[in-house]
């Protein structure tokens, strides 16, 4: 059975107590994992910690850390305290992110992401078993660190982000599971086969990688508000957040996401919204009425080598409008 999680919102949150609650209410509504975004708000260790703090039962996951602005020991670090804090229940998101975050942010050079999240991952692993690292890699190069704490029980599972073919193939590799996002079900499917790939070439088992896709949901009783707030949403991500989201819907025969992302940056916001036709929407995202969006997220669910669905929110919606989504899509409401 395919799990159901929820992706919070954090962007236009007024408090951590907010935060908090959608979590807590993802709990009671049947929800496997609360993933908690780190963007330019508020820190994702924080508000974690709170959530852990104030919840009992639901798995609680960093969706995502990027590999850049934290060394890897201090993840390693991280991830043992959470779990710890948790009981059990963290599971420890990480990616590259992009150069808008990490160059234009953080003011650090981006390099190979492939490279660096792989040395991550190892580094990570070998923290949280306990070993005294010694590493020596491309982008690292430590010696004598070793965590000086009980260790966590179990280890936290490392699950990773990753949009392209051979991003895809390297977690298959490495990691114990991959997030997607911005993928059509099709989309999941060709990734899934990349996964599948990199797992072989690891000589792993695939079923030992969980998939999880994350999947933008507004399901209200307006749908034309629904379909405005995911066309915003995703008008956003193809065309202001690099060309990660822009590449990766071409790579699935949408074309016009280039035409989308270049509306964008010329400052044509309305002709970007334009060329944003429902049938793409419609493919990428499960918006309307709660009966519509229901279904459309169930043609996640029913890909075969997807584990969990992860419900995100448009970044416009509003708390009430989270609230309605959150309670149409969550397990116990189907």
């Amino acid at each position: 059975m395919t799990d159901r999680d929820v992706h919070l919102p954090v962007a236009a949150q007024p408090t951590v107590d907010s935060i908090v609650d959608y979590t807590r209410r993802a709990e009671d509504g049947g929800y496997d994992c609360a993933w908690l975004p780190e963007t330019w708000g508020r820190d994702g260790v924080t508000v974690l910690a709170t959530m852990a703090e104030r919840t009992d039962s639901i798995d609680l996951g960093s969706s995502i850390f990027n590999t850049y602005s934290r060394s890897p020991a201090l993840l390693g670090q991280t991830a043992a305290t959470l779990q710890e804090a948790s009981e059990g229940r963290f599971r420890l998101g990480l990616g590259p992110s992009g150069p808008v975050v990490v160059e234009n942010w953080h003011g650090m050079e981006y390099g190979n992401p492939l490279k660096r999240t792989r040395e991550t991952v190892e580094i990570v692993r070998q923290v949280l078993a306990g070993e005294t690292v010694d590493y020596d890699g491309d982008d690292f190069e430590l010696s004598g660190f070793r965590l000086r704490c009980d260790l966590p029980e179990p280890a936290p599972p490392i699950e990773v982000t990753g949009m392209g073919p051979k991003a895809v193939e390297l977690a298959g590799r490495f990691a114990d599971g991959w997030h997607g996002i911005m993928l059509t079900p099709d989309g999941i499917e060709a990734r899934i086969d990349d996964l599948e790939r990199g797992a072989e070439l690891g000589d792993r088992d695939p079923d030992d990688v969980g998939v999880t896709a994350g999947v933008t949901c507004c399901a209200l009783d307006d749908p034309g508000r629904a379909r405005e707030l995911a066309r915003q949403h995703v008008a956003f991500y193809i065309g202001g957040m690099g060309t990660f989201y822009r590449d990766a819907l071409v790579r699935q025969g949408y074309d016009v996401a280039a035409e989308i992302h270049d509306a964008w940056q010329d400052g044509d916001r309305e002709r970007a919204l334009g060329l944003l036709e429902d049938d793409l929407l419609e493919d990428l995202c499960a918006v309307g009425d709660p009966e519509t969006a229901r279904e459309r997220l169930e043609r996640y669910e029913a890909v075969d080598g997807i584990d969990a669905v992860a419900v995100s929110f448009p970044r416009g919606a509003d708390e009430d409008e989270i609230r309605q989504t959150m309670e149409a899509m969550a397990p116990e409401t189907n």
